[in-house]
């Protein structure tokens, strides 16, 4: 039986539900109809629940669905979708700065880091904090330095927390051979094919007509996954990412801003404008601030004048400051600042959001990427070793945070070879021909759209 993904009715109503109480929405009354009816809660942390629902229980769902899209949501003034409403928001929001050529040897870096800290963060994605520290100490990698290894895992724990099934082939020390396929390297592929096709000037029906060309639809999951479906039944953006996608404010949207940042090194303002026009393909309020959040940090370490911290605080110059992605990035980062054990921090953080934000919403994930940078002081090694210990979307969490780092180290030999020689210098991907390109081209081809007038 074919059960597809993130797109099944029944289990887009308890995401919604979930999302309504994060939003402020009362939906107390949805939620009796739909227990009393017999529906039940959104998968923990699977794309769909085993068995398809009846008939009339998925089309209550779909009724259910449009009810709570029309509720009041006190929180839709402080954070605003529009990039003007934005702007008037943020009191600190950046100066146009002139155009900068960023160096070619970060951007090879960056496109190395990122990909290190996504293969870092695969085998273990889904997985809860608990077994993710398992599987680590119990060969000696803990607290985490290097890529995780089955070998000297016993049995009864390897059962008790399985290897991500996709990733666990093309992830572990032992089988490592060039970077595997993930959504977090396809996404800059496909900006950079963005570029190269539309330039800086690109709009978001672009962003939706590059994905038909050329994004296979089982490449995309979540918020992605739910606009693809909603471009095919005719909606156009933004509604692309507000009928029914209950994951418009999850992770998607910033794993797609790295190119935005690096092709304007210097210029948080414009890699956040752009970064805006990418996101509401697909997200919403605090989904396009994560993207934003990321675009600006990117640009600002792309130029190679500033430290984390700064990046960090560029970063919140384009989010409303009374937003919970800003408001969860503040926190994290000033715990991270206060505390020698980053286990402490990452054990507060899930005290916080565990119970009420599913493993791949933005503002967890976000702010453990800000915990883990700030407390890694920007190194490398210590920010994707962090970003991946704190679970949650370990492998998009590990991308972000080492494209960041690897900018500021500022060159592929700055990186530890035990990350970047796995690599081999070799991509794969089903993005157009992009599949077994090396690093070093991917870097060429990022400086010529960064430069291009």
């Amino acid at each position: 039986m074919l059960r597809l993904t993130w797109v099944q009715p029944e289990d887009l109503l308890g995401h919604e539900l979930r999302q309504a109480a994060q939003d402020g929405r009362d939906a107390s009354a949805v939620a009796a109809r739909w227990r009393a009816a017999g529906g039940h809660g959104a998968p923990a942390r699977a794309g769909a629940s085993p068995g398809p629902a009846p008939r009339s229980l998925r089309r209550l769902a779909e009724d259910l669905l449009d009810e709570l899209a029309g509720l009041p949501c006190p929180s839709a003034d402080a954070e605003p979708t529009d990039l003007g409403r934005i702007k008037e928001l943020c009191p600190h929001w950046p100066a146009p700065a002139g155009r900068l050529a960023p160096d070619p040897a970060r951007l090879e870096a960056a496109w190395l880091g990122r990909a290190a800290g996504c293969l870092l963060g695969k085998p273990v994605e889904k997985l809860p904090l608990d077994g993710i520290r398992r599987l680590a100490r119990a060969t000696g990698n803990w607290p985490l330095t290097t890529y995780f290894t089955a070998r000297g895992v016993p049995g009864e724990l390897a059962a008790a927390y399985p290897w991500n099934r996709r990733s666990a082939a093309t992830s572990l020390a032992e089988n490592i051979d060039g970077m595997p396929e993930d959504d977090d390297l396809d996404y800059p592929l496909l900006n950079l094919l963005l570029l190269q096709r539309h330039g800086r000037a690109f709009t978001t029906a672009d962003v939706a007509r590059l994905w038909l060309d050329e994004l296979p639809a089982g490449r995309a999951f979540t918020a992605e996954r739910v606009a693809y479906r909603n471009l095919l039944a005719g909606l156009e953006p933004p509604d692309t990412a507000r009928h029914r996608n209950p994951f418009r404010e999850w992770i998607g949207a910033l794993i797609r801003a790295d190119l935005h940042g690096w092709t304007h090194p210097g210029d948080p303002a414009a890699a956040a404008e752009q970064a805006h026009r990418d996101a509401v393909l697909t997200h919403t309020g605090n989904g396009v601030y994560a993207a934003m959040f990321a675009a600006a940090v990117i640009a600002a370490a792309a130029s190679g004048t500033h430290d984390v911290h700064a990046c960090l605080a560029a970063g919140l110059t384009v989010v409303p400051p009374g937003s919970r992605l800003a408001t969860a990035v503040r926190e994290a980062v000033a715990l991270a600042a206060s505390h020698d054990d980053f286990d402490t921090v990452v054990d507060a953080l899930h005290a916080r959001y565990d119970r009420t934000h599913h493993w791949v919403h933005a503002v967890p994930n976000t702010a453990l990427i800000a915990a883990a940078l700030t407390h890694a002081d920007g190194d490398f090694a210590g920010s994707v070793c962090r970003a991946v210990s704190g679970g949650w979307d370990t492998d998009s969490n590990g991308a972000t945070a080492g494209g960041v780092a690897a900018l500021l180290a500022g060159a592929p030999a700055a990186l530890p070879p035990r990350f970047t020689a796995p690599l081999k210098n070799r991509l794969a991907t089903s993005v157009a021909d992009f599949d077994g390109t090396g690093f070093d081209t991917l870097a060429h081809l990022t400086h010529r759209e960064a430069t291009r007038p």
